[in-house]
C-alpha cells in the first residue's frame, strides 16, 4: 500500500494539479497550515484525506506529522508545486508491487527521485537545479526527516537507490514569489544558525555571497541556463548575503541584550 503525503498552505493553484499526478496512490493525506483559498475544500473533493494544524512548527516537522498520518506500507512525499510523471509512476508502482519487480529482487528501504525544475518559463538543467536528488520514496518506518525549520530533507537508515523517471517542478510563478521565498527563507536560516551560535563577519558575509554566485554560475555551469542562469545566480548569492547579514544582525542585537543586562546588575548591586 502506497501513502502520499503533502503539506499546504495556500496552494489552489497548484493542488489539483499535484493531485491528479499521484491518483495511482491508495492513500493521499493533506496537512494543511491554515490555508485561506480553496486548497483544502479541492483536495477533499479529489479524494484526499485533509488534516489540519493550528501552528506551524517548519518544514521537517511539519512533514513528520504528515509522516505520522500515514497508513501505507511505502511513503512518497511531494510537494504541492511537484508532478510525478507517467514514467516516474509506472517506476514507483514497480516498486511498492512485490510482484512489480523481478523475482528475487529485493526492493530498497529508500529511494531518491530527480527533479527538473522550471523557472520563469525555462527548464533549468544546469546551476546546480538538475538532477537535484531527492529521497522521497520509502518504506515506513525506516526514515523521517529532519527537524529543521527549512531545507529539510529525509534521512533514511540505509542508502536510497536512484528510482527512473523524474518529478517536474513548479518552484515560483514568477520573480517576485522567488524574492520572497528568499527573504523567508534566509531570515528562518539566520535564525537556525543564530541558535546553533554560528558567527560571521563583514568579510563572511561578502565572502559567502561571492563563493555562493561562482559555485552556482560558473562551477555548476549556469550559464548554460541563458539569462535566466544568471538571474538565478546572483539571486542566490543575494539569499547568501541577506542569510549572514541577518546573523550578523541577531549576534549584535544578542550581544547589545546581554551588555545590557549585565551594566543593568552590576547598577543593582551595594
Amino acid at each position: 500500500m502506497l501513502s502520499v503525503i503533502i503539506i499546504t498552505k495556500n496552494e489552489e493553484n497548484h493542488i489539483a494539479d499535484c493531485l491528479a499526478s499521484v491518483a495511482f496512490a491508495d492513500e493521499i493525506i493533506v496537512l494543511d497550515s491554515g490555508s485561506t483559498d480553496r486548497t483544502c475544500d479541492i483536495a477533499a473533493d479529489l479524494g484526499a484525506r485533509v488534516h489540519h494544524s493550528t501552528d506551524w512548527p517548519g518544514f521537517g516537522p511539519q512533514k513528520n506529522r504528515a509522516l505520522d498520518l500515514a497508513t501505507g506500507d511505502w511513503v512518497l512525499s511531494i510537494d504541492a508545486d511537484e508532478r510525478v510523471t507517467p514514467e516516474l509512476a509506472c517506476a514507483i508502482q514497480a516498486v511498492v508491487t512485490p510482484s512489480g519487480l523481478p523475482a528475487g529482487t529485493p526492493a530498497p528501504d529508500a529511494y531518491k527521485i530527480a527533479r527538473l525544475s522550471s523557472f520563469c518559463g525555462r527548464w533549468i538543467r544546469h546551476s546546480g537545479w538538475w538532477p537535484d536528488y531527492v529521497v522521497r520514496l520509502f518504506r515506513k518506518g525506516t526514515a523521517r526527516f529532519t527537524d529543521v525549520a527549512v531545507h529539510e530533507k529525509v534521512v533514511a537508515q540505509t542508502d536510497p537507490a536512484v528510482l527512473e523517471g523524474h518529478f517536474l517542478h513548479y518552484p515560483y510563478a514568477d520573480y517576485e514569489a522567488l524574492i520572497t521565498k528568499v527573504n523567508r527563507y534566509s531570515t528562518d536560516a539566520a535564525v537556525m544558525m543564530h541558535q546553533r551560535g554560528k558567527t560571521t563577519s563583514l568579510p563572511g558575509i561578502v565572502g559567502h555571497s561571492f563563493w555562493t554566485f561562482v559555485r552556482i554560475y560558473l562551477i555548476r555551469r549556469g550559464f548554460l541556463d541563458g539569462k535566466e542562469g544568471f538571474i538565478l545566480a546572483v539571486t542566490a548569492a543575494a539569499g547568501s548575503f541577506f542569510r549572514y547579514a541577518k546573523l550578523w544582525f541577531l549576534n549584535k542585537r544578542a550581544k547589545t541584550t546581554a551588555s545590557g543586562a549585565d551594566t543593568a546588575g552590576q547598577a543593582e548591586r551595594p
